[in-house]
């Protein structure tokens, strides 16, 4: 039986592109790019080997600048070799917020090897979504919500089913998305707890005087999910 870095493997990169959306908005699957791909599967088989199904940290979609150019969630090209181990040939360019915050959390947590043995940072839609090059959140149009209903509720349910994360709970990663993630656990009734943090952009952003504090709370809450 595959372990769980093959499922995910799998579940990535078969993920479909939609045939078009509203409001001049674009997908972009980093899964299928054969220049990232490689470091997916590095990445995968090192911290994602094994049997144990993970709890969920869910964020909104993937951003261009971390998951976009790496495809591994919250994880930009400088943190994949400086936390991660991983060596590439990307441009560095400037650091993502969210994957700095992240990875401050991860290593509250015991590092990499610790954190992805117990947790799967992924997103509610797993492609990236840009409008006129700009990142892009599923929910800042009704109409491109609406687009995506049904290939979210398919990632969620395949995130289940097929790659295998635990379903007693899930972690959100945002209040907005959180909302959104409610409404489609009350269709699919996949998850049994749903815990909500504010997402590492918003705290980078706009309380970053309580990095610490919120490095923190990030690390108490996922931590009482391992108990």
């Amino acid at each position: 039986m595959p372990n769980f870095a093959h499922r995910l493997l799998h579940f990535l990169r078969s993920f479909p592109l939609p045939v078009a959306l509203p409001d001049k908005v674009q997908t972009l699957s980093p899964y299928q790019d054969p220049s990232v791909y490689p470091l997916l599967t590095q990445f995968a088989k090192q911290y994602y080997a094994g049997e144990q199904p993970r709890v969920a940290v869910l964020g909104i979609n993937p951003g261009r600048l971390g998951n976009g150019r790496t495809g591994i969630a919250f994880t930009d090209p400088a943190a994949l070799t400086l936390h991660c181990g991983i060596q590439h040939d990307l441009p560095l360019k400037q650091p993502e917020l969210s994957s700095q915050f992240i990875y401050k959390m991860i290593a509250e947590l015991g590092g990499p090897t610790e954190f992805y043995r117990h947790f799967y940072l992924g997103s509610i839609y797993p492609l990236v979504l840009l409008r006129e090059g700009r990142n892009y959140n599923y929910y800042d149009s009704p109409a491109v919500t609406r687009a995506l209903w049904d290939d979210m509720r398919q990632s969620l349910q395949r995130l289940v089913q097929e790659v295998g994360v635990r379903t007693d709970v899930v972690v959100c990663l945002g209040r907005r998305n959180a909302t959104f993630l409610r409404k489609l656990n009350d269709e699919l009734q996949l998850f049994d707890k749903i815990l909500v943090l504010d997402h590492p952009r918003y705290l980078m952003q706009y309380r970053r005087r309580e990095l610490a504090e919120n490095v923190a709370h990030y690390a108490e809450v996922l931590g009482q999910t391992l108990n």
